[in-house]
């Protein structure tokens, strides 16, 4: 399960040590460390990572299948995290160290930075090959971080790019060569450096800066399934 440390005026986010799917459970819990951030005053910002394997493999899918009743009310809550991240009134960077797909992907973009491992893991929304449509948010949300030509290959290709690769398509703004340690050392440097932007003037500037994409994200009719 996620879990929050803070050391100084960093705040350090584990997304977990298997896949990393988004449980019910799991939303909660990183609900509920981003309610500690954002509670926190002074400088901060906040680093996000994993261990092992993966960063987050997307949507839990066989929680989906075992609930079908609780789809909406899922994605919902997947989708407000989505927004929460985007409008989160501290910077925010994620340190993927492995894979990061679908909406595990959509979260790393939903981070105000990446920093991604160079030699190891893939970024991919392989939504066309396991064929689940992006629901408007998503489609908001991808499109609205990054280039045209990037958004339609990696979203009707389901193209997987490596660390740098990423970094070439302007998916990510660093790749790191070396190990998890590394790519966690890299992003802690990115996010010390923004710790004193934090607050509400930060937060205007996001919500604004995203107002259709959050207003879609938030919009639990127009993404039902």
């Amino acid at each position: 399960m996620p879990e929050l440390t803070r050391s100084a005026d960093l705040f350090l986010l584990d997304l977990g040590s298997d896949e990393n799917r988004f449980h019910p459970d799991w939303i909660g819990e990183v609900d509920a460390a981003l309610d500690e951030v954002e509670a926190a005053e002074g400088p901060k910002a906040l680093v996000t990572t994993a261990t092992g394997k993966f960063w987050s493999n997307g949507l839990d899918l066989e929680w989906l299948g075992a609930n079908p009743d609780g789809i909406n009310a899922y994605v919902a809550s997947v989708h407000g995290l989505f927004a929460r991240f985007l409008s989160l009134p501290v910077h925010s960077v994620a340190a993927v160290q492995g894979h990061c797909f679908a909406a595990g992907a959509m979260i790393a973009l939903a981070h105000d930075f990446r920093v991604m491992r160079g030699d190891r893991g893939y970024f991919c929304l392989p939504e066309v090959d396991i064929h689940i449509p992006f629901t408007p948010g998503m489609d908001a949300l991808i499109r609205s971080r990054l280039t045209p030509q990037v958004a339609h290959t990696a979203m009707t290709t389901g193209r997987r790019y490596g660390g740098h690769d990423a970094r070439a398509a302007g998916i990510v703004d660093q790749a790191v060569d070396g190990d998890e340690a590394a790519v966690r050392a890299a992003a802690t440097e990115l996010a010390a450096g923004l710790t004193g932007k934090a607050g509400a003037t930060l937060g205007t500037i996001k919500n604004r800066m995203y107002a259709e994409v959050l207003r879609v994200l938030r919009d639990e009719d127009a993404n039902r399934l």
